[in-house]
């Protein structure tokens, strides 16, 4: 089910119950995007069954799904379009359109051309842990994140979030692993890394499928580069890519995870929840201390 990892603390005081946040969701409602519109956002039903609930309480978790629709109209065809207008025009009256016009030849092509453009769907799983106050992201980018964030808080009367922060930075204890070939308690070190000058040439590393027990990754950190993703394995269950920035990249779950899993004739969403943040919630304190512990907001 999750894929990436950003991870919010909820700030103290929220206290919102499922039943008020589905209210306030149902205002967001996805609808798809209309002909000249370029981009819809909203709520769609998790488990994903029509007209159902758009947040699901498994095991006293809960989970919100944000749908993404763009239509995807090339700048290259509404630039092409343009100059056949704009050589029309000089053809017919002997004048070359200004900037100004330029630009509402180009606005007018963009909404005739719209209704006729491919539609593209994305989602974020939005992931609540009431009882600990995290808030979780299964966003690729801190771009999307944000736009998710900005909707919630919008939604949500109260909701403020904080990325969560650590004592020691990612980069800091990823280097430590790294040159003392040690992974920390709980974790092994996997077999992909970036490293990145921090000096103006912005030089970049990166191993993938390959021992970074050698010599010649510690050259590389004892000569100045900075790990900014390294990928581990956490209690041979879950392996994952970690950023310098805190984020959980490539997450999957090991076939041992699965072992004794229930094979119900439910949807399955239920099981992939339950077993997803049932590894998550132990894996995050366990990772999180290793960092130094979590930077408490003032």
């Amino acid at each position: 089910m999750f894929k990436n990892l950003i991870i919010y603390k909820i700030t103290p005081g929220w206290t919102a119950q499922a039943e008020q946040i589905e209210e306030c969701l149902q205002t967001g409602h996805f609808v798809e995007c209309g002909a000249s519109q370029e981009k819809s956002v909203g709520w769609v039903e998790p488990r994903g069954q029509a007209n159902g609930p758009l947040l699901e309480s498994v095991a006293g978790q809960w989970i919100l799904k944000l749908m993404v629709e763009t239509r995807a109209l090339p700048a290259s065809v509404v630039n092409r379009k343009a100059l056949e207008r704009v050589t029309q025009i000089e053809a017919a009256t002997g004048r070359k359109p200004g900037k100004k016009e330029l630009r509402d030849i180009k606005d007018d092509l963009r909404l005739a051309l719209l209704p006729m453009a491919f539609t593209k769907q994305s989602s974020v799983w939005v992931w609540i842990n009431p009882a600990d106050g995290y808030l979780l992201l299964d966003a690729a980018s801190q771009a999307r994140a944000d736009e998710v964030v900005t909707l919630l808080v919008q939604a949500l009367p109260g909701l403020a979030l904080t990325l969560v922060d650590t004592k020691i930075a990612p980069s800091t204890a990823m280097a430590e692993w790294l040159l003392s070939q040690e992974a920390p308690a709980g974790f092994s070190v996997d077999r992909e890394c970036e490293l990145k000058a921090a000096d103006e040439s912005k030089a970049v590393v990166r191993y993938t499928r390959h021992r970074l027990d050698t010599d010649e990754v510690k050259q590389h950190i004892e000569g100045g580069k900075i790990p900014t993703r390294l990928a581990l394995t956490w209690d041979e269950r879950v392996s994952f890519v970690l950023t310098e920035g805190l984020q959980l990249k490539k997450l999957a779950f090991l076939e041992v995870v699965f072992d004794g899993a229930s094979n119900g004739k439910d949807d399955g969403f239920d099981a992939d929840v339950a077993i997803a943040t049932g590894e998550l919630v132990k894996l995050l304190p366990d990772l999180l201390e290793t960092l130094g512990g979590q930077v408490l907001p003032v």
